[in-house]
C-alpha cells in the first residue's frame, strides 16, 4: 500500500517483547528547566464497557478501588492551573462512565483550562453530546479502528461498536461539537488506513490521528506480532507525510515520535522550510513529550510521563500537581535528552523526536533505551 521509499539496511530486530523491567536512575540528571505542561491526560475512570485489543489498562466494567472523589478532582485541577493553562484530556476507560463528569468538565472550563474529552462514543447520545457542549468541552476524539464494521468490532471486541460509535459522530455533529477521529495502526488494519481516513473527512472530523501501537497492556497478548516492523513505520508515517497538504484537516501521527525526523528529513530533501503550529489542538512541536510537554494521571491519581509507560512518577494523593511536575526524578530524567540510551542519546533529531519511551521500555526494559521502531542511523558519531 506504502511506497517502499527507505530501506533498512542494518536489518534492525523486529522488535519483540522484553521480560525485563529496569528503571535507570543515573546519579545527576542534567534536566532543562521545567516549562509548564502544555497537555495533561485525565483518567478518569477506568471502567469501560469495552474490551478493547490494544488497551493499555485492560478496562472492563470494573470496579476500581480508589477513584478519586469529585473534590479530589476539583482539587487536582486547582493545581494544574496553577502550574500553567494546559490542555486537559478527560479519559479512561470511558469518562461518559463518571456519573460527575460534566461538573469536573465545567469546573476546569471555568479555571480557563482547555478542556477535552476522549469518549468511546458508546453512551454518546444527543443529549450528552449537548451536555458535553455546553460543559466546556471544545473537542472529543473518537476511535475509529477500521474502516467497516468488521475490523472495528473485532478490534474493539463488541458487536455494533462501529454502528454505535458512528452514531455518537452524528450526535456531536448535531450538537455542534467538533471531533477528530484516532485510529491505532496494527497490521491487521494498516492496507485500510486510506480508507480511514477518507471516512474521517466524510464524517466531517477536523482531525485524523492515527495512533502506531504501543504494546502494552491488553495489547501484550491480544496484539502479539500484529504490531509494524520498523520498516512498516517508515513507509506509513512517510504515507503521512505524503499526504498532509492534500486533505481538508489535521492530519497527525501519534505515539509516532520519529515522524518529526521525518518532517525534517523530506523537507530539507524538497528545499522546503518545515512550518507546523506550536501551540493549541493541533500543535506539532515534538515528538515525544512524556514529562516534558506531557503527563498522565491515574483514575486514582497516579502521575506517569504517558499512559503507556507505566512507571509511577508521583502521586497527587500525597503531593501537588506542581510538585510533581517540577520535581519527578523520572520527569527530570525525560527532560535530559542527552542522557537518553543508544541511538537517541546522540541522534540529531533528538530535539525533535526524542524515540518514544514507553516502547524502548516495553522491549529493553530501559525507558531511556534507543526507539526499537526507528531504522534512522545517526549522522553524528556515537557517544563513547
Amino acid at each position: 500500500m506504502f511506497p517502499n521509499q527507505h530501506k533498512n539496511p542494518d536489518n534492525r530486530n523486529e522488535s519483540g517483547i522484553g521480560k525485563h523491567r529496569k528503571r535507570p536512575s543515573p546519579e545527576s540528571p542534567s534536566p532543562e528547566s521545567p516549562k509548564p505542561p502544555r497537555l495533561v491526560a485525565w483518567e478518569v475512570t477506568r471502567r469501560c464497557n469495552l474490551s478493547c485489543r490494544h488497551c493499555r489498562a485492560a478496562a472492563n466494567m470494573g470496579p476500581y478501588p480508589g477513584e478519586l472523589s469529585t473534590e479530589k478532582c476539583f482539587q487536582i485541577i486547582d493545581e494544574i492551573a496553577a502550574v500553567g493553562s494546559p490542555i486537559v484530556i478527560l479519559t479512561g476507560g470511558d469518562p461518559m462512565l463518571r456519573e460527575n463528569i460534566f461538573e469536573i468538565a465545567r469546573y476546569g472550563a471555568d479555571k480557563g483550562l482547555k478542556m477535552v474529552m476522549s469518549p468511546c462514543g458508546t453512551l454518546l447520545s444527543k443529549e450528552n453530546a449537548r451536555r458535553l457542549k455546553e460543559s466546556g468541552i471544545d473537542r472529543i476524539s473518537l476511535s475509529v479502528d477500521g474502516s467497516t464494521a468488521g475490523t472495528h468490532d473485532d478490534f474493539r471486541r463488541v458487536p455494533g461498536a462501529f454502528e454505535e460509535v458512528m452514531t455518537g459522530i452524528e450526535c456531536a455533529r448535531e450538537a455542534g461539537l467538533e471531533f477528530q477521529i484516532n485510529t491505532t495502526v496494527t497490521k491487521v488494519n494498516l492496507a485500510e488506513l486510506p480508507d480511514i481516513l477518507r471516512l474521517a473527512i466524510d464524517l466531517g472530523a477536523v482531525a485524523f490521528h492515527p495512533f502506531l501501537l504501543v504494546p502494552t497492556g491488553r495489547a501484550r497478548d491480544e496484539l502479539a506480532g500484529q504490531a509494524l516492523s520498523p520498516q512498516e513505520y517508515e513507509e506509513t508515517l512517510n504515507w503521512v507525510y505524503d499526504q498532509r497538504d492534500s486533505v481538508p484537516l489535521n492530519f497527525k501521527p501519534t505515539c509516532a515520535p520519529h515522524y518529526y525526523r521525518i518532517l525534517r528529513q523530506r523537507a530539507h530533501a524538497e528545499g522546503k522550510k518545515v512550518t507546523v503550529e506550536t501551540h493549541g489542538m493541533d500543535a506539532m512541536s515534538k515528538g515525544c513529550l512524556g514529562g516534558q510537554g506531557f503527563c498522565f494521571i491515574s483514575y486514582k491519581g497516579e502521575v506517569q510521563i504517558c499512559g503507556f509507560l507505566d512507571v509511577k512518577c508521583g502521586d497527587l494523593t500525597e503531593q501537588s500537581f506542581g510538585e510533581v511536575w517540577n520535581e519527578s526524578h523520572v520527569f527530570k530524567q525525560m527532560r535530559d535528552l542527552d542522557g537518553y540510551h543508544g541511538r537517541c542519546g546522540y541522534c540529531e533529531y533528538r530535539r525533535f523526536c526524542g524515540g518514544c519511551r514507553a516502547r524502548a521500555y516495553e522491549v529493553t526494559g530501559d525507558y531511556l533505551g534507543e526507539e526499537p521502531y526507528c531504522v534512522y542511523e545517526p549522522k553524528a558519531r556515537k557517544k563513547p
